[in-house]
């Protein structure tokens, strides 16, 4: 499948969330703005900073009306384990078959490295952003929020 691109329909998804609710891509529609986040893995110094900087800023997400959904190839029992030792409020989603990651197209970095890609998808389900940056975990917070509270200010 081709990478998502601003101004595609973003692809459904479901999975199961660390706290072992089921979550989908319609349980947001018409309601809220979503951050969805790829990170290649729990528990490594990138990925735990990007959470945490998702973390600090959750609740600047909250006001805004977007929710947080963070999705990597973890088991279930480890994204708990991150989730409660990072104290990170927001959803994280195992996706161990990568078939979530393979519908919105995010690529390996270097051929080998699952993809740091986060996409804000608004009401309506479009996709109004991609940021694509395997190092600079921080930025995806700051672009995304930037974004969420521009589609919010669009009405």
């Amino acid at each position: 499948m081709a990478a998502i691109q601003v101004g595609d329909r973003a692809p459904e998804f479901s999975g199961v969330a660390q706290s072992g609710e089921l979550v989908s891509l319609a349980d947001y529609l018409g309601k809220q703005i979503i951050v969805l986040y790829f990170y290649p893995r729990d528990n490594t110094p990138v990925c735990t900073a990007q959470a945490c900087a998702f973390r600090d800023a959750y609740q600047d997400f909250q006001q805004a009306g977007a929710v947080v959904i963070g999705v990597s190839s973890d088991s279930l029992e480890r994204h708990q384990d991150f989730a409660q030792g990072q104290r990170l409020p927001f959803l994280l989603l195992s996706d161990e078959d990568g078939s979530l990651r393979k519908a919105y197209g995010v690529p390996k970095t270097l051929g080998l490295l699952p993809g740091r890609v986060t996409y804000v998808i608004d009401k309506q389900g479009i996709v109004r952003q991609v940021f694509n940056s395997q190092f600079f975990g921080g930025k995806h917070v700051t672009s995304a929020l930037a974004m969420v509270k521009q589609l919010v200010a669009e009405g």
